[in-house]
């Protein structure tokens, strides 16, 4: 960067600049600014003191000071920019789009794709509609994360693109393939979205569409068969999964147990961990384009013979052998189990080999079709029944003790309840569901992927065969409640992103083939939301209240029913998913189980019997802390950690303050992850899950010291009132202050 020095009279007015419009004492601003400065320092040098200045003033009283920060940071950027693009900073913030694209597509930065999609033409017009100012919106954490982590460099990690353009390109990208007679409308709309922070795209999509590497599906999930040949060959489509930057859910619960028998060799199984150990070495070694480390949860059933064992995997004591510190794990719940827990009554444990060997059929295929009823405890009691050698008898409770002491120590397993995510399951005619993914949002058919044969085609020439299973991808974004909802576009928004997420599943490339398979098949998304907590504080609700479960019923059925109707309206324009006939929503079902029966949902569920959907499941509330730092709203439905805090990474420390936060909103943030009664977060969830077709990342905040009785009545009451799926419990060393209910 060229050194370029500025007056005292510049820097003041820089400072009068950048704090139009925010409470800020600007003398404070300038007289501390003026300590640090001195005419010798480069605008880059000032640029980052004036950041810092800013920084040291955030506070609960300060929250305008972010908006402070991260115009100075723009300021530094746009220098960047221009300086490396050629153009001249002082006329123009932002330089030509079409020569941007040109040039980061001939240094092999972006796809070919732009430039032989769009006309030059097309281009401009897209850069004449680049709002600059829309910049102003990002918090200091947001630009800061934006620009370090996504924006395009070149291979120096020099800076070009600007937010603005990462936001147009996306839209082009995603839109590529459209009908050209609609697809400048279709750009226009989705570049609206995103550069209004209504939505995010998922964080691969936000790093990789219009570039040349990568691809833009967030998540895995893959269902390992009971075979050396499946077992090795999942390891290494997990490790070609990790190396491009996606989250792999893992099913192991088909695998046979320890003492297990081989080839009729009798106990010569080492069971699942030996295996789960792989997999923890794969997490490790293959790294996410050197990001971060590879991100995979492992999931097993509570009746396998190997689940003691599986709990412990994560514990900090105990023989480190049986131990995979790197992986996370989930566990994989049926009804009859949570009922014997409660009762405290006795569990069974079986080898899933021998089930199958013996009974002739697999346990883990059946559920129960109804509450209280149904094949899978007919099919277990007929395991008990056999008395197979295998069968260990143990307390329910204690499984469960262990459960919660894995969770207390390590935040996992995640919890899975199989039979009503399997109850609920939209395409039950095409598939069972057996886990869900790493972040358990995501709930779709699984099924192992099978060698057929292997055979020497020509001289040197091996081929293998196949038989592709259901390799389930995730494919997400999400709404800005806090924004959206309050500036009411929602009947605007969704279209248009559930379009962008119908085209993801077009234009990605994904290093899986079978993934490949199962995402044409379905054509599954993932639409969801974050910004909860910053939606009930502008609107003046607090969190433990009847109003905030209501409205969450009220507000997650209207996002339901708009995606739905979009992705009916998708398949009356391109289409509808190849498993549509049969589905839940081809007959209706779904929306009689739903109870949804007022005119506008009859209206609706008769246009999708006739005209078919889109996609096979659609909605799905993700972690997504990333993007909502950037948007710089509250993460998913979760409460707000603190009202101040500060962000800390490897590389910074950002103090933040709640959204919105002033005199008003105060109150209602102040009762944070911490303090708010768990219980009221159950009772939201399950309301708005009634509207969800997957799940939801719903993490439990509690202190260490929790009694264990009051972390088993919260598990049983998410049961009870119908969640699919638990992510982490968050426990704290901390000392809790007003946590009465964790008392109770």
């Amino acid at each position: 960067m060229t050194s370029v020095a500025i007056t005292q009279t510049e820097l003041t007015e820089m400072i009068e600049e950048v704090s139009k419009g925010l409470s800020i004492n600007i003398d404070s601003y300038i007289d501390k600014a003026s300590t640090y400065i001195n005419d010798d320092m480069d605008i880059d040098k000032k640029l980052d003191y004036l950041i810092k200045v800013a920084l040291d003033h955030i506070d609960e009283a300060g929250p305008d000071w972010t908006y402070a920060a991260a115009r100075m940071y723009l300021q530094k950027l746009y220098r960047q920019a221009a300086e490396n693009r050629g153009y001249d900073f002082e006329v123009q913030h932002y330089g030509s789009f079409y020569r941007l694209i040109q040039e980061l597509t001939e240094k092999g930065i972006y796809s070919s794709h732009l430039l032989n999609k769009y006309t030059e033409e097309e281009i401009s017009y897209f850069g004449t509609i680049i709002q600059p100012e829309r910049d102003l919106q990002f918090t200091y954490l947001g630009i800061h994360t934006l620009a370090t982590r996504y924006l395009a460099t070149d291979f120096e990690k020099n800076t070009y693109e600007l937010p603005q353009e990462r936001w147009m390109v996306i839209a082009m990208y995603l839109m590529q393939n459209e009908n050209e007679k609609q697809r400048t409308k279709l750009v226009e709309e989705a570049y609206w979205a995103l550069s209004n922070l209504y939505m995010t795209v998922a964080t691969p999509t936000l790093a990789n569409a219009g570039k040349t590497h990568g691809q833009l599906s967030s998540c895995f999930i893959d269902t390992v068969d009971d075979s050396l040949q499946s077992i090795y060959d999942s390891n290494t489509d997990i490790a070609n999964l990790s190396k491009n930057g996606g989250g792999i859910g893992v099913y192991m619960g088909k695998v046979r147990a320890r003492g297990s028998d081989i080839k009729g060799f009798k106990g010569m199984s080492s069971g699942v961990v030996p295996w789960i150990k792989q997999l923890n070495n794969t997490a490790v070694s293959v790294d996410q384009l050197g990001t971060r480390k590879g991100a995979i949860a492992v999931y097993l059933d509570v009746w396998h013979r190997d689940i003691e064992a599986f709990l412990d995997l994560k514990l900090n004591n105990g023989d480190d052998r049986m131990r995979a510190h790197d992986i996370f794990t989930g566990v994989c719940l049926p009804d009859y189990f949570m009922e014997q827990v409660e009762k405290r009554g006795d569990w069974y444990l079986f080898d899933p080999h021998e089930v199958r060997q013996v009974m002739g059929y697999s346990l883990e295929d059946y559920f129960d079709e109804e509450k209280g009823s149904g094949s899978f405890r007919e099919k277990y009691q007929e395991c008990i029944e056999a008395n197979l050698t295998s069968t260990k008898r143990v307390p329910a409770i204690e499984i469960m003790k262990r459960i919660m002491k894995s969770q207390l120590e390590s935040g996992t397993p995640f919890m899975f309840y199989r039979d009503e995510v399997n109850r609920t399951n939209t395409n039950q005619h095409a598939g069972i569901i057996y886990c869900s993914n790493l972040c358990t949002e995501i709930t779709q058919n699984q099924s192992p992927t099978e060698l057929i044969e292997e055979f020497v085609e020509a001289e040197q020439t091996i081929v293998k065969k196949y038989k592709a299973g259901d390799y389930v991808v995730c494919n997400l974004s999400s709404i800005n409640l806090g924004k959206a909802v309050v500036d009411g576009v929602l009947s605007r928004l969704i279209p248009i992103q559930v379009r962008m997420l119908d085209n993801v599943i077009d234009i990605n490339t994904l290093p899986i083939k079978q993934a490949e398979l199962t995402n044409k098949k379905y054509r599954a998304i993932g639409l969801g939301t974050f910004g909860w907590h910053h939606l009930l504080a502008v609107k003046g609700m607090k969190w433990e209240t009847e109003e905030a479960v209501q409205y969450a019923d009220q507000l997650y059925e209207k996002i339901a029913y708009l995606t739905i109707k979009s992705s009916m309206e998708l398949s009356e324009e391109k289409g509808h998913y190849p498993m549509f006939n049969g589905s839940k929503w081809s007959t209706g079902m779904y929306f009689e189980e739903k109870e949804y029966t007022d005119e506008k949902w009859t209206a609706l569920k008769e246009e999708v019997k006739e005209k078919g959907m889109r996609n096979a499941y659609l909605m799905a509330v993700a972690p997504n802390s990333t993007t909502a730092m950037i948007a710089g709203s509250t993460a998913s439905i979760d409460p707000i950690f603190k009202p101040f805090y500060y962000e800390e990474k490897k590389d910074f420390k950002i103090p933040v303050t709640a959204p919105n936060i002033d005199h008003h909103t105060y109150d209602i943030y102040r009762r944070s992850a911490y303090i708010v009664d768990q219980r009221w977060s159950v009772r939201q969830n399950a309301a708005r899950q009634k509207h969800i077709d997957q799940s939801i990342s719903f993490n439990f905040y509690v202190p260490n010291t929790i009694r264990a009785s009051v972390l088993l009545d919260l598990h049983l009451q998410a049961w009870r009132e119908g969640l699919k799926t638990t992510y982490y419990v968050r426990s704290t060393s901390n000392d809790v202050e007003e946590c009465e209910w964790c008392q109770s």
